[in-house]
């Protein structure tokens, strides 16, 4: 498989810098097998059936963006710098990963200020990256960075304009949990309270697992030949309670659906031995056309990028040929593209 089987044509206009308002008036492009249906998202009921299970991804999203100063003694006195920082992910030793721009003008040794309240020692400079540690841990840290940080919006959409408050609430999840994400599960975004209890009415049931999408979701795949792409790792869990519903729903004939591509890559890591297992770590699991679903009978996502792993990941699920004419009939009829845009329902034939 080349990398250019997976490329085709986005006009630039149907990339979304914001999303539809309310979440679930989105558009939903519904595909069974090779028929593909025009919808919307509130409509997502009658795409399901009484026992199905959808598997959410309650990771919360940190406002990892911070704008800050750095003081340097020169020979001219006090020299303050201006220092950008996107947090990538914690540490074990406690610390975090970030990118810093200017990394070159940064010094192992110096302190960076965010706020009156927040700042940061720079330990290591490597690879590419900041090794930071806080002034502030636990609660006081995330009040800290919920004051001074922005919202990581992805590049795509960070270059057409900055975040802003608003982001705060439409880049969060109803359902966010656990702090840790550097990006949001953007298919679970479509969903609002009024949404989730009409599935409930319908018979569809709720599992909620955690995989931290980290900021390597946006990394570009460069090799040519697919297959000896490296991706990168993502913490996450699968409670025994969720994976024992999982369980269930699968021996009493309901189908899984996860909602987004991370939480169908978190549940097929938990069943690499053949089932859905509890399971906790990193996952670096890369599913690509030939890949053999143990658990997921369908998902709910976005539409992705050209050349992209999540490409890859929808192409393996139904198939190179459907996902082309799938892509094709969302570019013709105009439906928004990646983390704000609009959202398709994958249902294999």
């Amino acid at each position: 498989m080349k990398l250019s089987d997976f490329d085709f044509d986005l006009p630039d206009d149907l990339i979304a810098t914001r999303p539809a308002q309310p979440r679930s008036s989105a558009r939903l492009l519904v595909a069974r097998g090779d028929a593909i249906t025009d919808a919307v998202v509130r409509d997502l009921p009658d795409w399901l059936r009484p026992g199905d299970r959808l598997v959410l991804n309650d990771t919360r999203v940190i406002p990892a963006r911070l704008s800050g100063t750095r003081q340097r003694q020169s020979a001219q006195g006090p020299v303050t710098a201006r220092i950008e920082v996107t947090l990538l992910e914690p540490r074990a030793d406690g610390g975090w990963s970030a990118l810093a721009k200017p990394l070159r003008k940064l010094r192992e040794g110096e302190t960076i200020s965010f706020s009156r309240e927040l700042s940061a020692d720079v330990e290591v400079i490597k690879d590419g990256q900041a090794h930071l540690r806080f002034n502030l841990t636990g609660p006081d840290f995330d009040a800290a960075l919920a004051q001074a940080g922005a919202m990581p919006l992805p590049p795509y959409i960070a270059a057409k304009r900055p975040a802003d408050e608003q982001d705060k609430t439409d880049y969060q999840t109803v359902w966010a949990r656990h702090s840790g994400a550097v990006a949001a599960p953007t298919a679970s975004l479509h969903f609002d309270e009024a949404l989730l209890a009409a599935l409930a009415a319908r018979g569809v049931t709720f599992t909620h697992v955690t995989l931290h999408v980290g900021a390597g979701t946006f990394l570009p795949v460069k090799v040519e030949d697919v297959t000896t792409h490296k991706m990168h790792a993502e913490w996450g869990r699968v409670s025994a309670e969720a994976a024992a519903e999982i369980a269930a729903t699968k021996a009493a004939g309901g189908r899984v659906i996860p909602v987004g591509t991370t939480a169908l890559r978190l549940i097929e890591s938990a069943a690499r031995g053949g089932q859905i297992a509890p399971w906790e770590g990193e996952t670096d699991i890369f599913i690509y056309p030939g890949f053999e679903f143990r658990v997921a009978d369908g998902l709910m996502t976005n539409f992705h990028l050209p050349k992209s792993t999540l490409l890859m990941l929808v192409s393996a699920l139904m198939g190179q040929d459907c996902i082309r004419e799938i892509y094709a009939h969302a570019v013709a009829n105009r439906y928004r593209f990646f983390s704000y845009g609009d959202a398709s329902l994958l249902l294999p034939g």
